[in-house]
């Protein structure tokens, strides 16, 4: 079988390429150019991640092709980040990377070489049934990554090989070093691919300049001022800058809600799970693997971000989405975010959170809270 590998430049793809062709099947390679940086820019790392991919299929004596996405990444992937971001939202970019950069632009673009398949490093199995394509989380649970594939649907998955998902991440390492590939040491990426290990504020304000506002605490009383209200998430502690609030202990301060709409933040203290904790919540959008729910009214786990436990759920299908209720509360569920529904190991899809019933946590806008005016501020 000809199959297309999408050499990332990374230890897994690498890896994936070596286990094809030891598979004996035809293998090709395609680096994907997807961020075009400066060339001066010291935090993308693409051009020596494709240097790395080539150094690989030199090493393995495979074809190489490269691909400038970069169009299609900014049109369908970057500007909904920047969109989700200005309306206070918390986007995932990966789960929109795999569905129109990896599994539809990079499957075309293979298809258009002569590739029956195209694989990646994921950790992720598929398992084909009477009834069509499954996707199923990889063996290594501390790294499957079929949360940000939960998007995919029957066609991509029929054309779709995951060479590591039966793997462990040690055991990929040591065929890496087994096989003298180039990769076999090189770190695992984290975090959003366009921003690297940069500061994410410093990054996103080249986009969406700074507009500093009021920081209020769950009474409405103003305890301080944000650069931007879009530049923090529910839950999060750092960066807030408070210290020293009259009137208050010496524990840390969370966000527990934004109102765009004002620019202000909503911040507490202490015991802040009556804040942010839902039993509740409002997804819309769904998509399922097998393209259709598995019912109107079924019970499932589900992962509200990626490495969660699953937790146990009831789902209701509606008109435009989902209603979830939790066996247990979950912890500051982010609009924007995506839930991920499975039934053990089998990914049965997804949708994006809307709402919860947190009293703050789930509102893209909360009830108004206005500042108090400085003169009356209670920050000393």
């Amino acid at each position: 079988m000809r199959v297309a590998v999408g050499l990332s430049g990374g230890v897994d793809s690498s890896v994936a390429a070596l286990l094809l062709q030891q598979d004996g099947h035809t293998v090709e390679c395609m680096f994907m150019r997807n961020w075009r940086a400066d060339a001066d820019d010291p935090h993308c790392h693409a051009e020596q991640d494709r240097k790395d991919a080539v150094a690989v299929a030199g090493r393995l004596g495979l074809r190489f092709h490269l691909r400038d996405f970069s169009a299609e990444y900014l049109r369908e992937v970057f500007r909904h980040f920047l969109d989700e971001y200005a309306r206070g939202r918390t986007p995932n970019p990966d789960v929109l990377c795999n569905r129109e950069i990896k599994f539809k632009v990079f499957l075309q673009a293979a298809l258009a070489l002569g590739a029956e398949r195209i694989a990646t490093g994921h950790y992720a199995r598929v398992r084909e049934t009477a009834q069509g394509f499954e996707l199923l989380r990889g063996a290594d649970r501390a790294k499957d990554q079929s949360y940000f594939l939960h998007q995919l649907g029957q066609y991509e998955l029929s054309r779709t090989l995951f060479p590591l998902g039966a793997m462990h991440k040690p055991a990929v390492r040591a065929l890496a070093r087994e096989h003298a590939l180039p990769t076999q040491a090189k770190k695992d990426s984290t975090g959003i691919c366009f921003i690297g290990e940069r500061d994410f504020r410093t990054f996103l304000a080249q986009y969406l300049p700074a507009r500093p506002g009021a920081i209020l605490d769950s009474a409405g009383r103003r305890v301080g001022e944000h650069p931007g209200s879009l530049y923090f998430t529910l839950g999060q502690r750092a960066g807030l800058g408070l210290g020293g609030v009259r009137g208050a202990g010496g524990g840390a301060w969370y966000v527990v809600g934004k109102d765009v709409a004002v620019n202000t933040l909503i911040v507490a203290q202490g015991d802040v799970a009556r804040w942010l904790d839902a039993r509740t919540l409002r997804a819309l959008a769904p998509t399922w693997i097998a393209g259709h729910a598995p019912a109107d009214v079924f019970t499932c786990q589900a992962q509200i971000r990626y490495r969660q436990p699953a937790q146990e759920c009831h789902v209701e299908i509606d008109a435009d989405g989902c209603r979830v209720r939790f066996a247990r509360p979950q912890r500051a569920p982010a609009p924007g975010q995506s839930i991920v529904f499975y039934q053990d190991e089998v990914c049965l899809g997804g949708a994006t959170i809307e709402a919860s019933d947190a009293v703050f946590g789930g509102l893209i806008a909360p009830p108004p809270l206005r500042p108090e005016p400085a003169a009356m501020s209670s920050q000393q």
